[in-house]
Formats: structure tokens, C-alpha cells, sequence
């Protein structure tokens, strides 16, 4: 992730090393050498192969899907040394999120809001789907880096989700997964309060890497976990697949692409239905991890904020 100057819990000391034999096949990942110096790279059947540096994100997913596909298979075969993983986004990359779009997220909003139920169930059945935007890339953690507590909410929690990577003219070129950290009590107390709720300090983290949508066969039927853990130990569990989606990608993608351009692309989150109920709530020092099947795995520590 970018570091933050003003935030002590930014840099990523504790990261452990990336191991590309972590990685699936076909993936994209940005990384920083021991030097410091961050690269995008791709894990290949071969290993590790660099982009030229003038490669970013935004710059890739300015292509057409053939091109960014040309771009990425020419990339030389490298051989790095110790790299760190960060969130696999650029600084400016707009992470934004869908909301409401699973079964169990429908009944568990309705039961926490306390002064529009209705609002939830409407949302769920209607035609055009929940929208809103979540982070800018340089506010968000990557592996290993730290997802934020508000320290005026009773109950936060994270939410697992696959996010789609989509290019700029609105194709699904590769999948990652993103912690949408919550806070449900102040959702839960008006929906307009969704900004405050959603968007604060260390409430995203995207990674570990991109996951190129031609290796990944069946994206409506990857299955999904979650777990917290405190103290070392398991605190809660829980899974779900992605098969349980209202709504299409293809649809989600078209709505957040209606009256508005991303010419570096987008970073849509497509909802969860795996969150703890009002029993649980994390705290700083407790451990996130999130695992979608074919994508990866993410792990992030709770710091308050």
C-alpha cells in the first residue's frame, strides 16, 4: 500500500515476504524490492516476470482486453529477490463498492436499522443496485497492512467480497478480493450515514494480487471465507459462495459505469453475505483473513482509528 506520512500504522515492517509459489498462475501483482523500489509484475507457470516500468495499473487497464493480454505475456522473466506485496492498485484507482446484492446482507441490514428497514428490502429487489464509493488506491491497505476500528461505532465488522477489475471500456479483466470494513452501528442508525459508516481511515484493503479473469473459469461459483482471529485464536468463522449473487457482474459493472468514464479503470466490490452478527465485533489486534477460491488470500491486522 502507499504509506501514509501522518499515520504511524502505515508501513508494512511485519509484511512477511512474498512467495511466488503462493501465487497462482496468471496473476498480477505490484511489489517493492529490497531496495525499496516497487515494480507491477506477473506470476507466470515459469515464476516471476517484471513489467517495464513505465507499466501502471491505470495505464494496463487503459487496454483493450487483447492488448493488456499482449502486454503481460511479453513481460521478461525476472528474478527479484525479496518483494513485498502492496495492494495491487495505483494511487489514484477508484475501489468503489455494491451494497445489499446477497440474500442474508438483505435480512441483516433490515434487522440493524432501527429507522428504515424498508429501505434495505427495496434496494435488494429493485432494478438498479446499491452503488457507492469506498477508497481512493492511496488510502488502501494490501497484505498485511492495517484495517481500521472507529472508535465511535459499537460494532464493526469486516466484509469479504470479490472485486471485479474492470478496464476502461467496462470489461472484467481480472478478479482480487477487498475487506469493505464496516461500521453497522452507525449504518444501522440512518442510511444516510452509509459515508461515515463506510469510508474512513483504513476501512479497505484489496489484495494480495489480481487474479487475470481468463484464468478464472467460473467466477459466479468461487467459494468464500472468512475468519477473525484474537489472541492467536479463532474468534469467528464464516463462508459463502459467490454463486449466491443476486445480480450479474455484467450488470453491476454497467450500472457503475452509467453516466461517468473511468479511462484508468474501476475497482467494483460486488457485496458479501459472510459477516459476523451484533455478538461480534472486531477490535485492534485482532487478525482478518479472507480466502476466495481461485483468487487468494488476504490478511490484514485491526488497528482503531
Amino acid at each position: 500500500m502507499t504509506t501514509d506520512p501522518t499515520d504511524p500504522t502505515d508501513p508494512t515492517d511485519s509484511t512477511p515476504p512474498f512467495d511466488p509459489a503462493d501465487c497462482p498462475p496468471d496473476s498480477l501483482l505490484r511489489a517493492a524490492d529490497g531496495q525499496g523500489a516497487i515494480h507491477w509484475y506477473v506470476r507466470t507457470e515459469r515464476g516471476l516476470a517484471a513489467l517495464d516500468a513505465t507499466w501502471s495499473l491505470g495505464s494496463l487497464l487503459a487496454l483493450k482486453a487483447a492488448e493488456l493480454h499482449e502486454v503481460i505475456d511479453a513481460a521478461p522473466d525476472a528474478d527479484p529477490g525479496r518483494l513485498t506485496l502492496l495492494a495491487p492498485l495505483d494511487d489514484d484507482t477508484e475501489v468503489w463498492a455494491c451494497g445489499v446484492t446477497y440474500e442474508v446482507s438483505r435480512a441483516a441490514r433490515m434487522e440493524e436499522s432501527t429507522e428504515a428497514a424498508d429501505v434495505y428490502a427495496r434496494v435488494y429487489d429493485a432494478e438498479r443496485p446499491e452503488l457507492f464509493y469506498k477508497a481512493t488506491g492511496w488510502r488502501v491497505s494490501g497484505p498485511g497492512g492495517p484495517v481500521g476500528v472507529r472508535g465511535d461505532s459499537a460494532w464493526n465488522v469486516p466484509e469479504p467480497e470479490l472485486a471485479l477489475v474492470c478496464a476502461a471500456d467496462a470489461t472484467v479483466v481480472g478478479y482480487t478480493i477487498c475487506n469493505d470494513m464496516s461500521s453497522r452501528s452507525i449504518e444501522g442508525e440512518n442510511p444516510l450515514y452509509l459515508p461515515q459508516a463506510k469510508m474512513y481511515r483504513h476501512s479497505c484493503a484489496v489484495g494480495p494480487w489480481i487474479r487475470l479473469a481468463r484464468s478464472v473459469p467460473e467466477p459466479r461459483a468461487l467459494g468464500i471465507t472468512a475468519t477473525i482471529a484474537r489472541g492467536g485464536e479463532p474468534l469467528w468463522s464464516g463462508a459463502t459462495s459467490t454463486a449466491r449473487l443476486r445480480r450479474d457482474y455484467e450488470e453491476l459493472v454497467s450500472y457503475l459505469y452509467r453516466a461517468q468514464t473511468y479511462p484508468r479503470g474501476a475497482v467494483l466490490a460486488t457485496g458479501t453475505c459472510a459477516v459476523p452478527d451484533e455478538s461480534v465485533s472486531v477490535a485492534e489486534g485482532d487478525v482478518v483473513e479472507i480466502a476466495i477460491e481461485g483468487v487468494g488470500r488476504l490478511s490484514n491486522p485491526a488497528v482503531s482509528v
